[in-house]
Order: C-alpha cells, then sequence, then structure tokens
C-alpha cells in the first residue's frame, strides 16, 4: 500500500471510527458498505480497509447474508477493558517518558492544549478525537509494539463505552489527569507518568 492510500485508508477509519465511538452508528445496528462509503467520505477500497481495521478492533462484524453490524455493548465491557488497560497503559506511560522524542513531546503538549479547549468549550465529542490523537502518538512513541498491539482496540471500546454515560463533569476530570500524564512524560519521569495513568484509569473506571 502507497503511503497515500494508506493515509486515505486511515482516514476512512478515523471518520468510521468516531460515528461508532459517538453512537452516531448504533451498537447492534446494520450497516452496509455502501453506507459506511457515503458517512466517511472516502472511497470503496479505504473504507474496506477501514472496515478490516475495526472489525479486528472488534467494532464491526461481518454477518453472513446479512451484512456489516456495529457490534453490540455487553453489559461486562467495560469492566473487562478497563481491568485490562489498568495493567498496560501505566506500563506504555512509563516507557513513552522515558523514550519518546522531542517531536512526540511536543505533539502530546499540543494535545494537552486541544483537550484544555474542548473543555472550556464543552465539546465532548472534540474531546474524544483528541483523546484518539494522543492514544495514537503514544502508540507510536512507546518503543514496545506488543504493549500497543493489545491496547489500541481497547482504548477505542473504551471511548465507546465513556461517552455512552459521560457528561461535561467528567470530560473536565479526564482533562485535567490527560494533562497531568503529559506534563509527566513531557517531563521524561517515567514513574510519575505511569502513576498519573493509573490515576486516569481508575477515574475512568469508575
Amino acid at each position: 500500500m502507497t503511503e497515500t492510500a494508506a493515509s486515505q485508508a486511515h482516514l476512512a477509519y478515523l471518520a468510521l471510527e468516531g460515528l461508532i465511538v459517538t453512537l452516531k452508528l448504533k451498537p447492534g445496528s446494520l450497516v452496509t458498505e455502501r453506507q459506511l462509503i457515503e458517512l466517511a467520505g472516502h472511497g470503496r477500497t479505504p473504507v474496506r480497509e477501514a472496515i478490516q481495521k475495526l472489525e479486528w478492533q472488534g467494532l464491526i462484524a461481518v454477518r453472513p447474508r446479512a451484512g456489516l453490524q456495529i457490534t453490540a455493548i455487553r453489559p461486562e465491557d467495560h469492566a473487562h477493558v478497563m481491568a485490562t488497560r489498568r495493567q498496560l497503559e501505566p506500563l506504555a506511560a512509563d516507557l513513552v517518558a522515558r523514550h519518546a522524542s522531542d517531536e512526540h513531546r511536543e505533539q502530546l503538549v499540543a494535545c494537552a492544549q486541544t483537550m484544555t479547549a474542548c473543555s472550556i468549550h464543552s465539546d465532548m465529542e472534540g474531546f474524544l478525537a483528541a483523546d484518539k490523537t494522543f492514544d495514537e502518538i503514544m502508540e507510536q512513541a512507546c518503543p514496545n509494539r506488543f504493549v500497543t498491539a493489545a491496547l489500541a482496540p481497547l482504548q477505542t471500546h473504551a471511548r465507546r463505552l465513556w461517552f455512552a454515560r459521560a457528561d461535561n463533569r467528567q470530560m473536565d476530570r479526564a482533562v485535567d489527569l490527560h494533562v497531568k500524564v503529559i506534563r509527566a512524560i513531557r517531563n521524561g519521569d517515567g514513574p510519575s507518568a505511569a502513576t498519573t495513568m493509573a490515576d486516569l484509569l481508575d477515574s475512568l473506571s469508575a
């Protein structure tokens, strides 16, 4: 896949992931490939790449003779997702704090600024988009690809589950804790990054 094709596929993925996370594509609903192409605003090939990624992440299921289904939310999903993140994500934050490039640290600071603006303007969907950016920067900066491969689908499920029950007060708290994680990473403080990430996950688990 060329760099341009990969970029288009990623943009299609971000568009569809955002619609799933914000419940515009309702859990359990059936959709067609044509509908997703129209919603994503990209061509068939990048959308098919995006669908494959979303299927791997467990957000879309291919149903024989029925089409594509947005996966349902089960009562136990939140506890299972957050318990696993709680084990892995502080480790990832520690590694990023120790190994991130100056460019990645600057990108995270910009992400913190975007989140803060979303908090000021009560922009829940903007915050979720910034949170996705945060996760992608962390993935790029983390030297342990096995940790990030395990975390990526969990983070997307967590965003959808969080959006389903969050309010502006919870968003403000999440933004504050993200900023603390980013500050620790910017300072290269691995233990503090791990601790603040654990605090963030505990808050999201409540």
